[in-house]
């Protein structure tokens, strides 16, 4: 398995919406003592249910983070992907299944009051919009996701399971 000292100081995190995309680049930063940097909440704008801000203010967010120096940077965003991997270091690949992405999906919205990467002064809700994405999008997705890990030359690491993804983070003495 890739080690997380493997990954370098710019790591890139990808996969199905409610994976623990989030979750995992907030573990990884808190232990590595690097900036975490969540998409939705630079593609967002704050204190909207979940609007998207202008496409230029968007790309003018994400090309200033990934020139950063060092980050642990989470979220999809085919678009600008490529510029992302080109500064990246190291890539990991969230690919657990959809039921498990649907079990928490419902969870953050029914229970969980605060989570990592959620926008600010928003408040999630059910919304069949993001059931549809998780349950019939994101098929569409992993193969293109599977298709992207095989061509990515960096070093990396593909989670497929809450089995790998829980010993990944007993291994790199992750928190939650």
């Amino acid at each position: 398995m890739t080690t997380l000292a493997e990954l370098g100081p710019r790591i890139c995190i990808m996969g199905p919406s409610n994976s623990g995309k989030s979750t995992l680049a907030v573990a990884i930063a808190q232990r590595s003592q690097l900036p975490v940097i969540h998409l939705d909440q630079l593609f967002h704008q704050p204190h909207s249910n979940w609007q998207p801000r202008p496409e230029a203010e968007f790309l003018q967010l994400h090309d200033a983070a990934i020139d950063q120096q060092q980050w642990v940077m989470e979220g999809n965003y085919s678009r600008t992907l490529p510029q992302r991997l080109q500064r990246a270091t190291g890539f990991i690949l969230l690919d657990l299944p959809t039921a498990t992405s649907l079990y928490r999906y419902f969870r953050r919205t029914w229970f969980e009051r605060t989570r990592h990467g959620a926008l600010a002064g928003n408040k999630d809700s059910v919304k069949w919009e993001m059931i549809h994405h998780i349950g019939v999008v994101t098929r569409r997705n992993r193969r293109s996701y599977a298709a992207l890990y095989a061509r990515i030359a960096l070093p990396k690491l593909r989670l497929a399971s809450r089995r790998e993804l829980d010993r990944f983070y007993h291994a790199e003495a992750l928190r939650r």
